[in-house]
């Protein structure tokens, strides 16, 4: 059976309104209340769908957001991007999700590809290198957020989290139970995101006048592997330290399993904090000390702003939005002995 799709004529038929008012209300113009009200009922009953593809041949526009991350694996950044189809979706707007693997050259020609499929906007989760495209991107108008990564000397829209005041209440409430010699495994050392935690824990440090070893300080490359092994490493030291503080959620489940696999009896033996709470960590005897990301926000922060960029307004230019974390305490600390 061959369905016939409603026209915007017929949604003018139905309404008595010109086809002007109604072109202006489906591209995004504003229009009269009690006529938006007349055309959405008209468009629903009739079951009207705007031709994309037509469209964007007039208005240069594709109602298309592309979303580069370095690890579709990767359980943070999936449940932001999936807040943010959720707000772009009422819109109209439809998502081209890249993953370039963490590999930098993959980075520039993801970006590449998105611009070349003519995006509307692009959100990015940038590797912190320094990437020319994304300069020429954004010189060339396409707005462009950057979402848990800041990068110097760019000048681009940024949601993350707080990371330095994370890491620093995450390692204070392991100072006030007695902890001294608390070791930290970071991301790598380029990573904005690893420059700031390593920050809150070396300004601790200096606040409560505790010296620190830098034994204590792994870095690694925020994946599984390297929290499985940078955990053992500290746990072998001659003088290994009383708590640990792991700052990513992939390098957490290595510490876990590493954890399990060395009979490690949580707090007695060690005090543990993770990172962002997701819902395998709760399975845990006892449930893990986690700093919890505002994933849902960043999500939503991020597509608020690429809709008021995507509409021309660039008020507040950049615009550098940093959410509070939460740390959330369990029996996974303990005193120090």
């Amino acid at each position: 059976m061959v369905i016939i799709s409603a026209t915007i004529k017929d949604v003018a038929r139905k309404t008595g309104l010109s086809i002007a008012t109604i072109s202006k209300y489906i591209n995004g113009g504003n229009v009269l209340d009690k006529n938006r009200e007349i055309i959405q009922a008209a468009i629903e009953e009739l079951n009207f769908t705007v031709n994309e593809m037509a469209r964007g041949l007039k208005t240069n526009k594709t109602r298309t957001v592309g979303i580069a991350l370095p690890d579709l694996n990767n359980l943070f950044f999936t449940s932001i991007v999936s807040k943010i189809e959720d707000v772009l979706l009422k819109d109209g707007y439809g998502t081209i999700i890249c993953d370039y693997k963490q590999d930098y050259d993959l980075e520039k020609k993801k970006l590449e590809f998105l611009v070349n499929k003519s995006v509307d906007a692009i959100v990015l989760v940038p590797s912190g290198k320094e990437v020319n495209e994304l300069r020429e991107i954004l010189e060339s108008g396409i707005p462009v957020i950057l979402i848990d990564r800041l990068l110097k000397d760019i000048e681009c829209d940024v949601v993350l989290g707080d990371n330095l005041n994370s890491s620093y209440n995450a390692v204070e409430t392991l100072f006030t139970k007695g902890h001294k010699r608390v070791g930290v495994i970071v991301g790598p050392q380029e990573m904005y995101t690893a420059e700031q935690r390593l920050k809150g824990y070396y300004r601790v440090h200096e606040d409560y006048s505790f010296k620190i070893d830098s034994n204590l300080i792994k870095y690694g490359d925020y994946r599984m592997d390297s929290g499985y092994a940078l955990f053992k490493e500290l746990l072998s030291m001659d003088d290994p330290p009383t708590a640990v503080y792991v700052t990513n959620y992939e390098m957490t489940l290595g510490a876990v399993m590493a954890i399990n696999e060395m009979g490690i009896n949580i707090p007695d033996d060690l005090s543990i904090i993770g990172f962002d709470n997701m819902e395998l960590i709760r399975v845990l005897n006892p449930p893990l000390s986690v700093v919890v990301q505002p994933m849902e926000k960043i999500g939503e922060t991020t597509a608020k702003l690429l809709l008021k960029r995507m509409s021309g307004d660039n008020s507040n230019f950049p615009s550098i939005n940093r959410l509070k974390s939460d740390l959330i305490v369990t029996k996974s600390i303990g005193k120090a002995k």
